[in-house]
């Protein structure tokens, strides 16, 4: 059997509002929230006590998904919040925009940071990556037109 097709991403976040916020700003889709808890999901997560909020927000083309998931228990362990890019698991996630500059700006009013420059690849996109809410790192790539 092959896989058949990714369904979504998963980020675990402390603030769900700001990370929803973010992301409904990069011009994601809030498809819909809910709150789980119970044997079944301590059983699928593999810790007891679970109890967390998830949002559940698609991109506009409706092929790729970003499920944010806030744990109210149990407690999350102590660490690093804001990993460098180069850090060890989950780098980015990468979106394709249009008006790179001007998602920019709303972003910034958000306090969403640059990690870098936007800077030109080749003959192909402009690239750049930002920090939002947790210190998730999203590259925006605009095509050329």
């Amino acid at each position: 059997m092959t896989i058949q097709r990714m369904d979504h991403v998963g980020i675990v976040v402390e603030d769900l509002a700001a990370a929803v916020a973010f992301f409904v700003e990069l011009g994601l889709v809030m498809e819909g929230e809910t709150q789980v808890e119970g044997r079944w999901v301590d059983r699928v997560v593999g810790l007891p006590g679970v109890r967390a909020d998830l949002a559940m927000l698609r991109t506009p083309d409706g092929h790729g998904r970003v499920e944010l998931s806030r744990f109210r228990a149990p407690a999350s362990p102590a660490g690093a919040r804001h990993a460098p890019p180069n850090a060890p698991g989950l780098r980015h996630l990468t979106f394709v925009v249009g008006g790179i500059e001007e998602l920019l700006g709303r972003l910034r009013s958000h306090g969403v940071e640059l990690v870098g420059a936007v800077e030109q690849y080749e003959d192909g996109y402009r690239l750049c990556y930002v920090r939002g809410p947790e210190g998730i790192i999203v590259e925006l790539a605009e095509q050329p037109e």
